[in-house]
């Protein structure tokens, strides 16, 4: 993965290789069976209620078929030890040296299910083996890179020569692997050949809770037109209502990238009912119970690729990435197809690490909160849009702010603290001030005897001043 400075600005499935942000995970959609409008009288951007009995129990990973490298072969990497010069936009924007000063996420361990992640030497000490669905390497080896250059935006330590670190450098990284393009099947039965499943997604989420994750990372998104979910979205669903509600876990989700070749959501969600959405983005879908994370740009605007949604929560920068180079002991700053064309690093699969790092330093600062005060503090500090509720479908509450989240004082979280009661205000004001002209009238009635008085005054003087003047002509 070379490092240049003129580097093509790809689309957003080229910039994210591999099946990255929003390959299909299921094995059958992640949405099937289609059930007519009619029938249900519940918005299609709502989950159905929880099922708890489809929940998985704890158990050690394993391949959910036999796969073997495919010809894509694992990702290398020719950067060697060189480093990206400019500090990443966004560490810029975030303000991540200044969060520091508060909490580097020490003590605080962040679950990376994706496409395993590389013992690079900035995450070196700190790489815990969590398990893998694909092959047994235990996920602490990536071929196709793109877990470890999000472990990378996640928790990189510093690199001194160019300021560039990761969102809480001190947190431990339990590596999952769940996915992998450069991995296929060979069973003709199986319609999704590369591997990662919905269903091994709901175990890997069991998975890192029962290893002590206290976020869980995925930069994964299932898209597919609104339907009936299908018992593997059902799993996945009772695996996050249990983290989030039982295990007190926090977990961050990529939005999801358009794309039309297979690798990512076919349509934009572009209208504002949500009784009526176009497609639906799953784990984004279960938005009361997940921070779903969209895309903004350099200049400050939703990135043009970032799925939309009501189930958005808020956003954070995901383009121009510079991050760990998975194959090499340096920085990378674009990925290379299979023809070696470079494109800049981009994607809702790079802003849901700063989420998950930014929570990290959160449970660290304020170890006391639950998962679910930890998402309402992101949530409250973000940087609003100016909407008259503060939120819309394109970056929910709006852009992450690190600082604010460590440092605000809110007060839902004081002992004790209860919702205040929202009472209407009356706008009846009666029949309004009667004006009073008293003073008005005396005012005026002084100004007119005064000037009265000045006339006169005038008259006399006048008189006098004319009688005198005609003596003085007769004595001539």
């Amino acid at each position: 993965m070379p490092v240049s400075r003129t580097l093509k600005k790809g689309s957003a499935t080229a910039a994210t290789a591999l099946l990255l942000v929003t390959g299909p995970l299921s094995l059958a959609p992640a949405v099937a069976a289609a059930q007519p409008a009619a029938q249900s009288t519940q918005a299609n951007s709502v989950p159905p209620p929880v099922d708890r009995s489809l929940l998985d129990s704890p158990a050690e990973p394993e391949p959910d078929a036999t796969y073997t490298k495919n010809s894509k072969g694992c990702i290398a990497s020719n950067t060697g030890n060189r480093s990206v010069l400019s500090k990443p936009h966004a560490q810029i924007v975030l303000r991540l040296e200044d969060a520091h000063r508060f909490a580097t996420g020490k003590g605080v361990k962040i679950a990376i299910i994706d496409t395993g992640v590389e013992v690079h030497p900035r995450l070196e000490g700190r790489v815990e083996a969590g398990g893998d669905y694909v092959v047994d390497e235990k996920g602490t080896t990536d071929c196709d890179g793109h877990g470890t250059e999000v472990a990378g935006v996640a928790a990189a330590s510093k690199d001194d020569s160019t300021g560039f670190v990761g969102a809480a450098p001190e947190a431990q990284i339990l590596a999952i692997r769940q996915t992998s393009d450069r991995y296929e099947s060979k069973d003709p039965a199986d319609p999704r050949k590369t591997a990662g499943k919905v269903t091994t997604l709901a175990k890997a989420i069991v998975r890192a809770v029962d290893k002590g994750a206290d976020v869980i990372n995925i930069s994964l998104t299932s898209c597919d037109t609104p339907k009936t979910p299908s018992t593997g979205e059902r799993k996945l669903q009772a695996a996050i209502d249990w983290a989030v509600n039982q295990k007190n876990v926090v977990i961050v989700t990529a939005a999801g990238n358009l794309g039309t070749d297979g690798t990512g959501c076919p349509v934009q969600n572009d209208n504002q009912n949500t009784d009526t959405v176009k497609v639906i983005a799953s784990p984004p879908w279960y938005g009361d119970d997940v921070l779903s994370v969209a895309s903004i740009d350099v200049r400050g605007e939703p990135s043009q690729f970032s799925v939309w949604g009501p189930w958005i929560s808020l956003a954070a920068p995901g383009e121009d990435i510079i991050t760990l180079d998975p194959k090499g002991q340096g920085l990378t700053n674009a990925n290379a197809d299979e023809r070696g064309a470079l494109t800049t690093i981009q994607g809702t699969s790079f802003a849901a690490p700063y989420v998950s790092g930014i929570a990290a330093l959160v449970r660290q600062r304020f170890p006391d909160l639950t998962a679910r005060q930890v998402m309402d503090r992101l949530t409250m500090t973000a940087q609003h849009p100016g909407n008259h509720d503060g939120r819309d479908h394109k970056v929910g509450a709006g852009m992450i702010n690190p600082v604010a989240a460590l440092t605000a004082e809110l007060p839902s979280e004081r002992a004790g603290a209860v919702a205040p009661e929202v009472k209407p205000i009356s706008t009846d004001l009666g029949p309004g001030i009667q004006k009073d002209t008293t003073q008005l009238v005396v005012a005026l009635s002084g100004t007119g005897i005064g000037v009265g008085l000045l006339l006169l005054t005038l008259f006399v003087v006048h008189t006098v001043q004319r009688n005198r003047d005609r003596s003085v002509v007769r004595r001539t």
